[in-house]
């Protein structure tokens, strides 16, 4: 039997007969020519001073996108390739236009507008809300329509498509922000294409998750085919049907249907992340840059509400009401109704209605200042119905029938 002392660390072994101590650990510092030195006391860095080193040596990984910010003391490489073949394109891109309105026949513009409508709403409808958003789902026939749009339209393919623009938002108007809005309006209009890209955009883009267009074998065969795809559809595809059904010059055709055609496309798809992101007002949330754009919706078949869209991404409609000025909204109903498209998400209005409340910047039409003028007196006069009534927006009619019970 073993009988243990915890006052002393000893215990005696009766079948020993004797006591039995327990060794003590041992501390020993080390040493320098027989005397101790001090052990290094660590210490740990603000949080600002890792971010600030972490941009210095060019990692970008762990910084979230407040973090990220936007460096004006950045200066970015020219690609003078880039730069002077975009410069020739718009060049060659006007000649194009003086053919189309002094020498191309009546045809071949109504051909090079109904050309560029379909490449802007395989942008729009397909590799914007379809692909990139997953706003909707699709048949098989109206996937590989879009895709083909899309290759029509010549933005590269859907794939980096796809991927810049998520990264886009997630990342939007930072150093990470393939075009980045605090950068001025060339630059995030088409400056972005003509330099090098900024570091935080290579090192962030990398971690985008792609997986779902990587299991889709369309989208992964436009990929993989691209050139030859863009050569069929974009340039010898909208060439050839004026020569060959109503006798048009190959000039013509190739000024017209392609070159000014693409570059109408071009800048009508440029616009959304310049002047929409620059001029107009914010009624969903003022703390980010994108704002509503009646111009930019226009001309971009209806990607100009951009306060709202990237306040709710998710939305089909990519506006609060809907179809106004949005041909592709317009499509999206209208392929709905036939079958072709299905599952459209949309924003809850209560949700939509919060937002605007607590971060919008006061010109929502039924949550801005009419808003507060209804919650002060209980009512509004005939001066605000007829204001709102001009907006023509029946959402808001509606809404405020309901405010006013």
């Amino acid at each position: 039997m073993i009988h243990v002392d915890f006052v002393n660390p000893t215990f005696q072994d009766e079948n020993l007969d004797k006591n039995v101590t327990c060794p003590q650990p041992k501390m020993t510092l080390p040493k320098t020519n027989g005397y101790p030195v001090a052990q290094e006391v660590k210490t740990y860095k603000s949080r600002e001073e890792q971010v600030k080193e972490m941009k210095a040596r060019g990692d970008y990984i762990g910084l979230l996108p407040a973090e990220i910010g936007t460096d004006y003391s950045f200066k970015r490489k020219i690609v003078w390739p880039n730069a002077i073949g975009f410069a020739a394109l718009h060049l060659v891109a006007l000649y194009g236009f003086w053919v189309l309105i002094f020498d191309a026949k009546v045809w071949t513009v109504v051909w090079t507008l109904f050309v560029a409508w379909s490449s802007g709403i395989g942008v729009t409808t397909g590799a914007h809300r379809l692909f990139c958003h997953r706003s909707y789902k699709a048949t098989f026939a109206t996937r590989l329509m879009l895709i083909l749009f899309h290759t029509l339209a010549g933005q590269n393919c859907l794939y980096i498509w796809v991927r810049d623009h998520r990264q886009h938002h997630k990342y939007s108007d930072t150093d990470a922000d393939p075009h980045n809005a605090h950068r001025g309006f060339f630059f995030s209009h088409v400056g972005w294409l003509m330099s090098r890209k900024h570091p935080a955009v290579i090192s962030k883009g990398k971690a985008i998750d792609m997986s779902d267009l990587e299991a889709d074998w369309l989208v992964m065969f436009q990929k993989e085919h691209y050139k030859t795809l863009y050569l069929i559809f974009a340039i010898l595809l909208p060439s050839v049907v004026p020569v060959y059904y109503w006798n048009e010059t190959w000039w013509n055709a190739f000024f017209t249907a392609y070159l000014f055609r693409s570059v109408l496309v071009l800048n009508c798809t440029w616009s959304v992340n310049s002047a929409a992101h620059l001029w107009g007002n914010q009624p969903f949330d003022k703390y980010m840059m994108p704002v509503e754009s009646g111009f930019v919706s226009m001309v971009s078949v209806g990607e100009g509400w951009h306060n709202y869209h990237h306040a709710f991404p998710w939305d089909y409609r990519a506006a609060e009401f809907g179809s106004k000025y949005s041909i592709s909204t317009l499509v999206i109903d209208a392929l709905a109704s036939c079958g072709f498209a299905y599952d459209l998400r949309t924003t809850p209005y209560h949700m939509v209605q919060k937002r605007a409340e607590r971060t919008g910047d006061g010109s929502h039409p039924i949550y801005g200042r009419l808003a507060e003028k209804l919650e002060t007196t209980g009512k509004l006069d005939d001066s605000d119905i007829a204001e709102l009534l001009k907006t023509k927006e029946t959402g808001s009619v509606r809404r405020l029938v309901t405010a006013q019970g």
